[in-house]
């Protein structure tokens, strides 16, 4: 079959706003909602926000760029698209497929516990998310804690939630992708504006959007400032989707007469704004909880399920933005995991050349599976761990902290000095569209990110973000 034929055959969203918002949606997850906000508290307020703004339209962007054409111009899954770009690269293919294979369980199993706080708050038991238990040792337990360390219900509520992915990645790219994304993003975008304006009104809301937005120079140092740099080049890969395989697949499904360069910047623009906003909801609601105490903008779940619920107990209404907030995060995870398993259904039926219901029945076993190792690391197998980390910590930081940097920092190198950026120039210039961050780009490709690649991985292997 020859390359034009196949690229008509492939069948892609049926719009440029499906497009923009299924990549929107594959960016905007929990990391946005609970890491950007922490990370920005962490490193100087405002400083990390324009810090982040910076990388997000240049190092973000044309990360982003490079993925997104390379899918396109292959019309390929990752797994032939990087053979494609140049035939010794296969390898990076079988990376760039094996890392959503690997994330998409644990996340999976997160999005089985966010589905469990929705339907409490929803269902108005919310209020018991709050409270802590004392056991007869009159040891003192969160209901997080007892949540995840009961196997049965995080079972459950993974499984739901794997279905429910299996779903929409069924209905195929235009039918159950496309639409879906068209529906939940405007939703989203409503629920996440309208909790961060409630939020505002709250008493002392204010000084926690000043900590949130105001730089903060204490104790700046040099070493501060890499890790600031670090950590918002790091955010970047969480808020973006950016070495996951995900735009390579949505970039392959992206018709040609699109801009690229435009699609990015409102793809960027979209993803950074719900950013921005998360924080504005969750920074000002747990500094009036806290009185202020920085602490309490920890990092992973014990913010999201434990303050937070905590802080909605004590908010007017509560109960009620406590069901639209997670709502809010129950969406918005959901349309980052269905472009995980877009990526590997998309390569195994490529590689296999099995049709998209039988590859989704192989990769929804294969995700039950390894999801459970991460259910059951905290239950029954909790006293199996892998480096002394849990099994979800350990694929969390396997992927993110070493395979994902070396997967983007060896896709610059082979676009910026084995095939050249011209690769990518000549798809981004496809049908007269014009390119008029070229110039950023060459020096972004070829000498900047994959600076920044080597700092993400020092730092993330040698120094505690």
């Amino acid at each position: 079959m020859g390359e034009k034929q196949q690229l008509q055959e492939r069948k892609g969203f049926g719009s440029r706003l499906g497009f923009i918002l299924a990549a929107a949606g594959s960016a905007v997850g929990l990391g946005n909602i609970w890491r950007f906000p922490y990370l920005a508290a962490k490193y100087g307020g405002g400083f990390f926000l324009l810090v982040y703004i910076i990388l997000a339209v240049t190092f973000g962007f044309s990360l982003m760029l490079t993925e997104i054409a390379i899918g396109r111009r292959t019309g390929k899954s990752v797994l032939g698209a990087y053979q494609a770009v140049e035939k010794h690269c296969a390898p990076l293919g079988w990376l760039a497929a094996v890392i959503p294979a690997i994330i998409l369980p644990y996340y999976c199993d997160i999005g089985g516990w966010v589905l469990r706080y929705m339907t409490m708050f929803m269902t108005g038991q919310g209020i018991e998310a709050a409270h802590d238990t004392v056991n007869a040792a009159g040891e003192t337990s969160t209901f997080f804690e007892g949540f995840i360390g009961d196997a049965g219900g995080p079972t459950i509520f993974f499984l739901v939630y794997v279905l429910l992915n299996a779903v929409v990645i069924l209905l195929g790219v235009q039918k159950g992708i496309e639409k879906v994304s068209k529906l939940l993003m405007p939703v989203l975008a409503v629920l996440i504006i309208g909790i961060a304006v409630y939020t505002l009104t709250l008493e002392g809301a204010w000084d926690g959007v000043a900590y949130y937005v105001l730089p903060s120079f204490d104790d700046f140092t040099a070493e501060k400032l890499f890790k600031t740099v670090a950590g918002a080049c790091s955010q970047l890969f969480y808020s973006m989707s950016i070495a996951m395989g995900i735009l390579v697949t949505y970039g392959s499904y992206m018709k040609k007469e699109y801009s690229l360069e435009s699609s990015v910047r409102h793809i960027e623009i979209f993803d950074t704004a719900i950013a921005f906003l998360a924080g504005l909801i969750i920074v000002p609601a747990v500094y009036v909880f806290s009185g202020g105490d920085k602490a309490a903008l920890n990092k992973g779940p014990g913010l999201m399920f434990i303050t937070l619920p905590k802080v909605f107990e004590t908010m007017p209404a509560g109960q009620f933005i406590g069901a639209a907030f997670f709502i809010l995060v129950s969406l918005a995870a959901l349309t980052s995991s269905i472009s995980l398993m877009e990526t590997v259904v998309a390569a195994v039926m490529e590689k296999f050349s099995l049709s998209r219901k039988v590859s989704c029945v192989i990769v929804l076993g294969i995700t039950i599976v390894l999801g459970m190792m991460s259910v059951l690391g905290y239950s029954a197998w909790s006293g199996v761990t892998i480096f002394g980390m849990q099994f979800l910590d350990f694929f969390d930081f396997i992927t993110n902290s070493v395979m994902m940097p070396i997967l983007a920092f060896l896709t610059c190198i082979l676009i910026g000095w084995v095939v050249k950026t011209k690769y990518v120039e000549d798809e981004v210039l496809h049908g007269g569209n014009k390119f008029s961050a070229r110039w950023l780009y060459r020096i972004m490709i070829r000498f900047v990110c994959p600076v920044c690649m080597i700092m993400i991985l020092v730092t993330a292997l040698f120094v505690e973000i």
